[in-house]
């Protein structure tokens, strides 16, 4: 299942008068699912940590960024994917990475006493942390392309160790179907 495309996510954060792109949000909630939160139709109360948001409605960009989000981390094909710009240059989308980053943190942050992570798990939070904390140099050459698309392949990886971690570890009060 595909993510909506950025400027969709967009529209749908300012409508809901979020303040956060839509990297950084998709990273909350992947790194929420990732953590082992229960899934719930509050999700979006329960990521911005907000009782009072308005619920995307079905067919929000938002709801479908939710839907596809779910699908992927739970893809046997390994298809997760970060919310990122396409086309904007190496920089802009450098700084969306370290914003989903920062994210991603936020949301595994807020599901506690989850089972205990694996020494790869604990690496990748650290390395997660160590790039939510970066910052750029310069604008960028064909060279920061590559390292960019080698950083995002990385990502996709932790997420799903991370989301193995905590997930899909069997726990007395859940069953796996």
């Amino acid at each position: 299942m595909a993510l909506p495309d950025w400027s969709e996510v967009a529209l749908a954060i300012g409508q809901h008068m979020l303040a956060c792109s839509p990297a950084e949000l998709h990273g909350a909630l992947c790194g929420w699912l990732a953590g082992g939160a229960a899934d719930a139709p509050d999700w979006l109360r329960q990521v911005m940590v907000d009782p009072d948001l308005a619920l995307p409605q079905g067919e929000d960009a938002l709801d479908r960024m939710h839907a596809a989000s779910l699908a992927q981390l739970d893809d046997p094909q390994f298809g997760f994917q970060l919310l990122l710009p396409e086309q904007d240059g190496v920089a802009v989308r450098a700084e969306a990475v370290f914003a989903w980053c920062r994210g991603f943190l936020g949301g595994f942050g807020l599901v506690p006493d989850g089972p205990a992570l694996s020494d790869e798990g604990q690496e990748a939070l650290r390395d997660l942390a160590n790039l939510a904390a970066a910052q750029l140099d310069d604008e960028g050459d064909s060279e920061d392309e590559a390292a960019l698309a080698e950083i995002e392949e990385y990502l996709r990886v932790a997420v799903l160790l991370l989301h193995a971690d905590r997930s899909l570890t069997p726990r007395p009060d859940r069953r796996l179907h």
